[in-house]
């Protein structure tokens, strides 16, 4: 559908609300930039949305139009700045940080959000955009940095901040083998990082970081003594999986981790 024309009114009130470059616009947003009331705001938004200038993104949010475009069937042109506004308080993290910091080659099709809310839909498709969402306590938004999205200031994990999300839930790095290339990627790369490490892991607090950390670094890099000892000296009691996603039937002892047959090999020299 091409955009249809508006009047001298509409198209004033339109402009005055996309001033900004918002991602996103709600009827509260439309109600308090344009002094109306809300089911007015509603109204409005409904009634340019119907007309092609704004597409609606789910109930009571939108999205608007570019100018140039002659369709209103559009893809979302930044899915991190409307992730932003949809939900707030959030960041970016998981494989999606780690893409950013480029600590991983893989690609992946979803853009991953952190959130201290809990959405009924932990994977909505917002104009051919795939979100996963993950509920993280707000407690825990530590090691975040703030990057511009057009207009947009978004909160994105840093890279250690991002490898802790990971060793808590390894779905979020794309399984545990590409986990183990994001650790080896930070710490030949940006290997200042791994004091965050150790920095993040004590006040998160989280028992089965500690355990695969220390599993990972034992085998792969023993040269990361300070930290190695860190993972050992916080280890709590009870046993994780390496990845809980894989079947796991060799305990490493030491580290109270169940790793399945194929990751448990002997450490590097």
């Amino acid at each position: 559908m091409t955009p249809a024309g508006l009047s001298a009114t509409s198209r004033s009130q339109l402009s005055k609300l996309l001033r900004d470059s918002p991602p996103v616009v709600t009827p509260g947003d439309a109600a308090s930039v344009l002094g109306l009331t809300p089911s007015t705001a509603a109204r409005r938004l409904a009634a340019w949305s119907r007309a092609g200038w704004l597409v609606r993104v789910r109930r009571g949010a939108y999205v608007p139009v570019p100018i140039e475009s002659e369709s209103a069937n559009i893809a979302l042109d930044d899915p991190w700045s409307v992730a932003t506004a949809m939900f707030a308080p959030c960041y970016v993290g998981g494989w999606s940080a780690a893409e950013h910091w480029g600590l991983t080659e893989q690609i992946f099709r979803s853009l991953c959000v952190m959130t201290a809310t809990r959405p009924r839909d932990r994977r909505p498709v917002l104009r051919q955009a795939r979100f996963e969402l993950r509920t993280v306590p707000a407690a825990h938004f530590i090691g975040l940095k703030s990057v511009w999205r057009g207009c947009t200031r978004v909160q994105v994990s840093d890279p250690a901040r991002t490898l802790i999300d990971m060793l808590a839930a390894p779905a979020l790095g794309g399984g545990i083998r590409n986990l183990a290339e994001v650790l080896a990627s930070l710490l030949r790369d940006q290997p200042k990082e791994s004091l965050n490490l150790g920095s993040y892991a004590s006040k998160l607090r989280i028992g089965s970081v500690y355990k695969r950390l220390g599993y990972l670094l034992e085998r792969d890099h023993p040269g990361q003594g300070d930290l190695i000892g860190a993972c050992r000296a916080n280890l709590s009691a009870g046993y994780a999986k390496l990845d809980p996603a894989l079947p796991a039937d060799r305990l490493a002892t030491a580290w109270r981790v169940w790793v399945p047959a194929s990751e448990l090999r002997e450490a590097h020299p």
